[in-house]
């Protein structure tokens, strides 16, 4: 069972009455794509909401929970880790790791196994049985 298990339900339940937004005309044509694009024509009647059967506009009033805001799905908070100093900081109970990207193999392979003796959540740990074997 994830921690803030609460706030998880709280998101989803939100997430349910957000409309799925689509990219303007992207039912149209077949070369685009149904992502979120904000519409900008002048004469756009999705931007203009003129006709009825026209997508919704992605608004501030269709965010998630405050509270639920940064959360991973796991329920963890996603905090970056450069190095130990970083990993010091933070809590095992509510806090998940996820390792930098510019972080070597040999200075992940310390964090990984200190964050392991501590039992943080690592969100991704990547590395190979070669290198943990060394």
């Amino acid at each position: 069972m994830p921690i803030n298990k609460e706030k998880l339900d709280l998101r989803a339940e939100v997430a349910k009455s957000r409309p799925d937004f689509k990219r303007p005309e992207s039912w149209r044509y077949k070369r685009l794509e149904t992502t979120w694009r904000k519409p900008k024509g002048i004469d756009n009647h999705q931007r203009k909401q003129k006709s009825r059967g026209r997508p919704g506009l992605v608004k501030v009033g269709y965010g998630g929970p405050k509270i639920a805001r940064g959360l991973h799905p796991s329920g963890y908070t996603d905090n970056l880790v450069h190095n130990i100093t970083d990993l010091e900081k933070l809590n095992p109970k509510t806090d998940g790791v996820r390792i930098g990207h510019s972080v070597g193999t040999k200075k992940r392979k310390v964090i990984v196994i200190k964050s392991i003796e501590k039992k943080f959540k690592i969100f991704n740990a990547r590395v190979s049985e070669r290198a943990s074997k060394s």
